[in-house]
């Protein structure tokens, strides 16, 4: 979390540049921490006994279960309105410029600002870190996402930079019009980007975003093949601020909790089931956007990275979203294989053919499913780490745990 008091400090005259950005950033960094201790209070959907599909997770059930990613957060949580912030994904911790990564964008709906994406699907290349941030942000975390590009040793001479940014609108919350991320901001979520556990709930660019009517954020999770499926691993992120009729592990939750899209117009005579209380306290609409970024080590090629981010959207739709008008439904996906890699050490090794060692169509079906069951598992996640949020005068409140597991059980949704 970062407080008004870090943006008011006034430092000595004498104090350089980098060190002034040291502090803040050492400040930010430590009230980022606070706020991610505050919501590992609350459980994962597995602590609770949801177990989502047949495939294993890997070690931390995070997209950071695929080696060499990393994950960086910046939260701004200010007086009574600002409630925003920027989430880093980081494919490898090296000059993503120099050294790509191939990648795909899948668009379920195109109702959305996902700066970068045509290049990436054009070329089947991802030369930056990917950055989530709030609708009206994109601009400047896209250009201060230049600026980190064009500062990195190696990068001197480049003149074009193609910048990934998604976003979901989070001004529900926050107050979007003023456009509080700041250059400093972004530097912070990609320079303090690490492998790891990784902070879900509202935290980065999930701060002001809401799901199914509940307190949505930041979720992952992941998936382990076997060894004779491979052995790869998938990992999923995602922010989510969509609606829809909330579904967990095949539960009706959203209907038993009275909270729901079109309850208005179709549920008149719908009643919260007798062991619990209706919970509405935010407009029954099912617009708002998710973005989903899947990560996997198994050596893909661009065009099966497609396949793998359209499967996402089955995810998605496991969890009872309605896929609205409004909603801007992204899937970025990339491979972090050395055979894969696309590296740029000359000019002439621009000339020649390359060679690739990826994986055949027969083999992508296993990755298919980690990629559903992920998607599915990491959107739980984000709604089950959020705490509730006040912002602009409005108040959006956390999924309710003891009911929300009751109703698991009472489906035998949950062990």
């Amino acid at each position: 979390m970062e407080s008004s008091a870090i943006r008011s400090c006034s430092f000595p005259r004498k104090l350089t540049a980098a060190v002034v950005f040291g502090l803040v950033f050492s400040l930010t960094f430590l009230a980022q921490s606070q706020n991610s201790n505050d919501e590992n209070r609350r459980p994962r959907a597995r602590d609770v006994g949801v177990k989502v599909g047949i495939l294993p997770t890997g070690a931390l059930n995070a997209i950071t279960d695929v080696p060499g990613v990393a994950v960086g957060h910046t939260t701004l949580i200010r007086g009574d309105n600002v409630r925003t912030g920027v989430t880093a994904v980081l494919p490898h911790q090296g000059n993503l410029f120099r050294e790509r990564v191939p990648g795909a964008v899948f668009v379920g709906n195109g109702f959305g600002k996902l700066a970068g994406s045509t290049q990436v699907n054009e070329l089947g290349e991802i030369e930056t870190p990917i950055l989530l941030t709030s609708t009206l942000s994109v601009p400047r975390v896209a250009d201060a996402l230049l600026d980190f590009v064009l500062m990195q040793a190696g990068n001197e001479e480049v003149q074009s930079v193609n910048a990934l940014v998604g976003e979901t609108n989070d001004g529900y919350l926050n107050d979007i019009r003023g456009r509080h991320v700041t250059a400093a901001d972004v530097l912070n979520a990609i320079k303090g980007a690490k492998e790891g556990a990784v902070a879900e709930g509202a935290v980065g660019a999930g701060t002001g975003t809401v799901a199914f009517g509940f307190k949505g954020g930041i979720g992952t999770a992941s998936r382990k093949l076997p060894q004779n499926l491979g052995g790869y691993t998938v990992g999923v992120l995602v922010q989510t601020n969509f609606g829809g009729v909330l579904t967990i592990n095949g539960a009706p939750v959203g209907r038993e909790l009275g909270q729901y899209y079109l309850k208005d117009s179709v549920g008149q005579n719908d009643r919260c089931q007798p062991h619990t209380e209706c919970v509405s306290a935010v407009p029954q609409i099912a617009d708002g956007s998710i973005i989903i970024v899947i990560a996997t080590d198994a050596p893909v090629d661009a065009r099966n990275l497609k396949r793998m981010a359209a499967r996402a959207m089955m995810g998605l739709a496991r969890t009872g979203a309605a896929g609205s008008n409004g909603s801007g439904d992204y899937a970025i996906a990339f491979s972090t294989s050395a055979d894969v890699r696309i590296r740029f050490p000359n000019a002439a090794a621009l000339q020649g053919p390359r060679n690739l060692k990826v994986l055949p169509n027969d083999m992508m079906s296993p990755l298919f499913l980690a990629v559903i069951e992920g998607t599915e598992e990491a959107i739980y996640n984000s709604l089950f780490r959020a705490q509730t949020m006040t912002g602009r005068g409005r108040t959006v409140p956390a999924l309710p745990l003891d009911k929300t597991v009751e109703i698991l059980r009472k489906y035998g949704a949950a062990r």
